[in-house]
């Protein structure tokens, strides 16, 4: 199994300008590959593979000196990303989605690179980087299993981590005396068990709003390309990075406490994009901040390494459907009880689609509602 451990590193002024120096060759490689894929098969219709864009990295070294500021592995990981992109691109072609061709990357749309096997060591309170130096780093846990590759990136605010990709062993842990759970996600509340709990929507971004629009505001009126715009960039960022720490805290730590708890945790298969679509702006804007994608890859990965089961079904009608007596009745979103003609039962909404979602799941292995 792998495991990702991230860490922040802390270089000084100096090292800092090689990181950045480094960063900088990985990013002109990589529009230069790209410019490379895209002249060659508009003019003569041929595609270059990975293996033979990695070829003419000597050739260009000596072309451009400054591509010698960048370990020469971490320069061969820049053709594995490129040829990553595209195949990603095909894979969206061949399934009719909205292919995004890859971009050229600017300045600022290029943050990390990877040493991928050799180049880089990790000691006691220092991380050994080739072309770099030693650089202080904050272990606040130990790394576990063998280290495959380290990632160095640079956030919008100029703070700079390292990531770890280890290859560990892991024995699954104690099995929990809750069998399965059915999880209805929302706006109102952040999520609905199926045993009436509610994980209360934190609504982060709408929190730190006011603050967000007065830095971009004064973002809007520095002058083009200024020292002070620099510096109100810089602080939109910070705003940004704020929101993004407490909701991705606020994922990790809810996701930890469903996989302690449950054995099964069955949720909605949800298409966040096609929910996005003729929807209010306001609407939108809440979708964006409850993050429900986040929330469920962290759980996804925690149930994986803990041993537990995911269960992803489709949300159809979850929400109209009587959990007691299977009468389907259509609602309006603005209707947040469910009251059911047929058999009287009356619940939220969000709980009778809760145990929908848990009995669609039970039944795609093979058990009934009572087992759970």
């Amino acid at each position: 199994m792998r495991k990702t451990f991230k860490y922040r590193i802390f270089p000084n002024k100096t090292q800092a300008g090689k990181l950045q120096k480094s960063l900088d060759a990985c990013r002109w490689l990589y529009n230069n590959f790209l410019e490379q894929r895209k002249t060659s098969w508009e003019s003569e219709q041929k595609s270059f593979s990975r293996f033979d864009q990695s070829k003419t990295i000597p050739i260009l070294k000596k072309e451009h000196p400054f591509l010698d500021d960048a370990f020469s592995q971490c320069l061969q990981n820049v053709s594995t990303r490129i040829d990553l992109a595209f195949r990603a691109f095909f894979r969206r072609c061949k399934t009719k989605e909205k292919p995004g061709y890859p971009r050229f990357r600017g300045k600022f749309r290029y943050d990390s690179f990877t040493y991928p096997q050799a180049g880089f060591k990790l000691l006691n309170n220092t991380l050994q980087l080739s072309k770099v130096g030693n650089i202080k780093i904050k272990l606040h846990r130990p790394t576990e299993g063998q280290i495959k590759t380290c990632t160095i990136r640079r956030s919008p605010t100029r703070k700079w981590y390292a990531a770890f990709s280890c290859i560990i062993e892991h024995d699954p842990v104690e099995q929990s005396v809750n069998p399965a759970i059915g999880i209805d996600m929302g706006l109102e509340s952040f999520a609905t068990l199926s045993t009436g709990e509610k994980i209360e929507n934190p609504r982060f971004f709408r929190h730190e709003e006011k603050q967000l629009v007065k830095a971009q505001r004064k973002l809007s009126k520095q002058t083009k390309a200024s020292t002070a715009k620099r510096k109100a960039r810089k602080t939109v960022a910070r705003v940004h990075e704020r929101i993004a720490w407490k909701r991705e805290n606020f994922a990790h730590r809810e996701a930890r406490k469903l996989v302690n708890r449950f054995n099964a945790i069955i949720v909605e298969n949800l298409s966040i994009n096609d929910m996005k679509k003729e929807n209010f702006r306001c609407i939108n804007k809440s979708i964006g901040d409850v993050a429900w994608r986040q929330f469920l890859q962290f759980l996804s990965f925690k149930a994986e390494y803990a041993g537990k089961k995911i269960i992803a079904v489709n949300p159809a009608y979850t929400s109209q459907t009587c959990s007691r007596c299977g009468e389907r009745h259509k609602l309006n979103l603005s209707d947040r009880m469910y009251h059911c003609p047929c058999c009287n039962l009356s619940m939220c909404r969000d709980q009778n689609a809760a145990i929908n979602i848990l009995a669609v799941g039970l039944h795609s292995l093979g058990l009934s509602l009572e087992a759970a």
